[in-house]
This record gives structure tokens, sequence and C-alpha cells, in this order.
């Protein structure tokens, strides 16, 4: 083989594996949304919405808040997340030091947690025997997507293409079979007859509890750096 014809073979591979490279998002928020339908063969008339989740995340780091869904203006629990680990947290006090909190602090398991996002290592029920269909657009985003039909449940799940990947996932295997982030899963359950739209909805900026602990620790950190410099011996 000739340089020419390496050069030929070499060239669409290299561009191939550029364009799948994933971009790792450092800042920003994530809110789960849940739309229940109930009685939906006979209409959606008869719905209720429950904001699961709101987390905002720097880095690897993720601050957690669970709405109370009687008085969705106020948090239930808040956890910050990191890696495989989560930790309580008191949100309502802008003054915590994270580094302590994973320093001090006994943490469990993300897979655990059953409340809030729910983490999970899990693949998608009957995955194998998913069906592939048109893609749509919705809200002015284009979808791929695909379905799962069982005796008990019809489901289609909605991947937004994209190189950017968030700290949080509903189903990871899916993103990288489909290259892009799985925002909307419809559920219809045939037994309940109930409807139930999952959204997860990216966001560019903090919730404002979580943005005050964010930058609070920014002002330590920046703080401790500055003391490090100033009593370093000579």
């Amino acid at each position: 083989m000739n340089i020419k014809s390496i050069f030929l073979v070499l060239v669409p591979a290299f561009l191939l594996t550029s364009c799948h490279k994933e971009i790792k998002s450092e800042k920003g928020g994530i809110d789960l949304i849940s739309n229940v339908y109930f009685d939906a063969s006979k209409g959606l008339d008869k719905m209720q919405s429950f904001h699961i989740s709101k987390m905002s995340y720097s880095g690897d780091q993720i601050i957690e808040l669970i709405p109370d869904h009687t008085f969705p203006e106020m948090n239930q629990n808040s956890y910050l997340v990191r890696d495989s680990l989560c930790y309580p947290l008191d949100a309502e006090n802008g003054n915590i030091i994270l580094s302590d909190i994973l320093e001090k602090q006994k943490p469990s398991l993300v897979w655990n947690k059953k409340e809030g996002a729910i983490f999970s290592k899990e693949m998608i029920p009957n995955y194998k025997n998913r069906r592939k269909i048109s893609d749509t657009v919705l809200f002015k985003k284009k979808y791929r997507r695909f379905e799962v039909n069982s005796p008990w449940n019809y489901t289609r799940f909605y991947i937004y293409p994209t190189d950017t990947i968030l700290p949080y996932s509903l189903y990871r295997h899916a993103e990288k079979d489909y290259g892009g982030r799985l925002e909307r899963i419809d559920s219809y359950n045939k037994k309940t007859d109930i409807f139930v739209s999952l959204q997860l909805l990216p966001r560019k900026n903090w919730d404002d509890m979580a943005k005050d602990i964010f930058e609070f620790n920014h002002f330590v950190k920046n703080r401790k750096s500055e003391g490090d410099i100033l009593f370093k011996p000579f």
C-alpha cells in the first residue's frame, strides 16, 4: 500500500473518531419533571405534575434539591452527589464547606438513594427488543427515537443528538448507543391505564441555593490558595 492509499484510509478514520468525542459539561443544572396522566385511554385531562429533582453541578459535584410535592416552593431533602456517593446536605445553609462534608461525613451509595433523581446502573428493561422509530421535533429540538413494547408497558425514548454529556443520565448505555442525550421517556402502563412523561431539562444556570453554596466554596478555595502562597516557606 502506497503513502497516498494509507492517507486516504487514515483521514476518514481520524475524522470519524474526532466527531464522536464527548464533551463534558462543567457547569449548569438539570430539572427532572414528571407529568402523570390517569385514565389515559379516556383522555389526558386527569393530570398531575411533579418536580422530581433540581440538580446543579460544578465539575464533578452535584447539589440536588428535592422539592416537596405538596409545597413545591419548599425542598423536602437535599444531597451532595459525587461519583457514586451521596451525602445528606443542609442546603438552607449557604456557608457549607463541601470539602469538609466529603472528608468528615459518612456517605451512602448513590444507587441506594430512593428519592429525587434515581441513579441506576441497570439497562432499560427489554432493551434488546427495542425498535427504531422515525425522528421527531419537540419544542424546536429534533430527537432520535426508539420504542420498547412489552405485555405490560409501552415506552418511547427520545434522544437529543449532542456530544455534550451531563453528570447525570437517565440511561447512559442508551445515550452511548444513539450518540446523544436521553431527554424524555413516555411510558404507558396497559394494566393501570396510566401514562407518564418523564422529562430531563438541562439548563445553564444554578439554582439560587446551589449558587450560594458553590460561590461560597469557590471563595473559600481561593482564600486557602492565597494563604498557602502567603505562608509558603522560602
